[in-house]
């Protein structure tokens, strides 16, 4: 059996499972909080449900990913006796450019090739970089795998991953739309296929992962076309804190008007925007899906434009695949929100969205909420990006071909010398 260990690393924190890929089984998960900061803490749950938490000085991701090595190694609490049982590690990395439309064996070739591109992700790929060196601090012979949010989106033509802005832009700058979640978006549709018990090959898929971050992807014959994050995860769908699509003159106006920096410009648009922007109550849709109930105006104008965006954005994306037979809502509010699952759907009875009411409220985490009858599916699949990147970990360890590129038909990067 192949143990995979997953590391997901943020600037203060890193996500963890252990999973015993070949039977796809979660031996362990884990979260490290405050790194760098005073009451660091480590949550460790294994596959019976035991649960540790420490807390100490973790003053960096090296020393968080030797806590983490020392609680999957415990007597008391741990799932392993050595370290040589751990195969490999697969990290999860936020943008991998025109340069990686699949997951990839790191070396430090591609170590470099990240850091060349931190510029494009200044806010995630640093953090990333930090836990892969972490890692082959700590693992240095155990092999390293970097799977991309990024990269399922590569197969999008240049259509419709050019901006309308002088083509120059992109040879200097590589300003193009590059997509993210799609680890998530690939699972999704994947498992919807399995559901409906039809080839993926066949079908046109849109996927809805929402959460705190949103995006969109369309999905057709297993490929993404199309997907509502562009550049940065700022375009799109309206977000918990995110403004999602508007005017671009529109920010410099506000600048004008309110002095504003680029640094001051770029938090306004990323951190006080979305939901707590329009709102004023709060980021979080389950706050904003109460006060709206209780009569609250802004928030219930908060809830109908996020719900809005997001029925633009499938009648939209059945137009560019020539119709949809089925459409995945994931992310906390995608599975959680009977609400937002509620008002999409009614609102696509006009394309052959059935809407079942009763399965919408009740039932398994995995289910359909359309009819037997639908012309169009609607079904909620809980992501499983971890899964993914596991899986992807093993295929590069054993020489195969990564499950997320199998139905990759290209990677769509123009030419920068005309």
């Amino acid at each position: 059996m192949m143990n995979i260990l997953v590391v997901n690393c943020g600037s203060s924190s890193i996500k963890y499972q252990f999973i015993e890929a070949e039977t796809n089984t979660r031996l362990a998960k884990g979260l490290v909080e405050r790194i760098g900061m005073s009451g660091a803490v480590l949550t460790n749950t294994r596959h019976d449900n035991d649960t540790i938490k420490l807390t100490g000085e973790i003053l960096d991701h090296g020393m968080a990913i030797e806590y983490v090595l020392a609680v999957l190694l415990s007597k008391n609490h741990g799932v392993i006796r050595d370290k040589a049982e751990i195969h490999a590690v697969g990290h999860r990395v936020v943008h991998g450019a025109e340069d990686f439309a699949g997951s990839v064996l790191i070396t430090d070739a591609v170590l470099q090739s990240l850091r060349d591109n931190i510029e494009l992700a200044p806010l995630h790929n640093p953090h990333n970089i930090r836990g892969i060196v972490a890692c082959k601090q700590h693992l240095p012979e155990v092999p390293q795998v970097g799977v991309f949010d990024t990269a399922f989106h590569q197969s999008m033509e240049p259509r419709s991953f050019l901006y309308g802005i002088p083509y120059v832009f992109y040879r200097k700058y590589k300003i193009r739309r590059y997509g993210f979640h799609g680890t998530s978006h690939f699972f999704v549709s994947n498992r919807m296929a399995e559901i409906m018990d039809k080839p993926i090959t066949d079908l046109r898929i849109i996927t809805c992962h929402l959460g705190n971050g949103c995006s969109m992807a369309a999905v057709k014959g297993g490929v993404s076309v199309d997907t509502s994050m562009g550049f940065t995860p700022l375009e799109g769908l309206i977000m918990g804190t995110r403004s999602g699509d508007l005017d671009p003159q529109l920010i410099l106006y506000i600048m004008g008007k309110e002095g504003l920096s680029l640094a001051e410009a770029t938090t306004l648009l990323n951190k006080h925007s979305g939901l707590m922007g329009i709102s004023g109550v709060s980021s979080d849709m389950r706050e904003i899906e109460t006060e709206s109930e209780k009569g609250h105006d802004r928030a219930r104008i908060a809830f109908e434009m996020f719900c809005l965006r997001v029925t633009k954005y499938i009648g939209a994306y059945a137009a560019e695949m020539g119709g949809v037979d089925a459409i995945v809502f994931t992310g906390g509010i995608g599975e959680n929100s009977t609400m937002v699952r509620e008002y999409v759907c009614r609102n696509l009875a006009f394309m052959g969205v059935d809407f079942d009411p009763a399965q919408n409220t009740d039932g398994p985490k995995e289910r359909m909420v359309t009819t037997a009858d639908s012309r169009v599916s609607v079904g909620i699949v809980p992501t499983n990006e971890e899964l993914v990147i596991a899986l992807d970990t093993m295929a590069i360890v054993n020489g195969e071909v990564p499950p997320s590129m199998r139905n990759m038909k290209k990677n769509n990067v123009l030419d920068p010398v005309e």
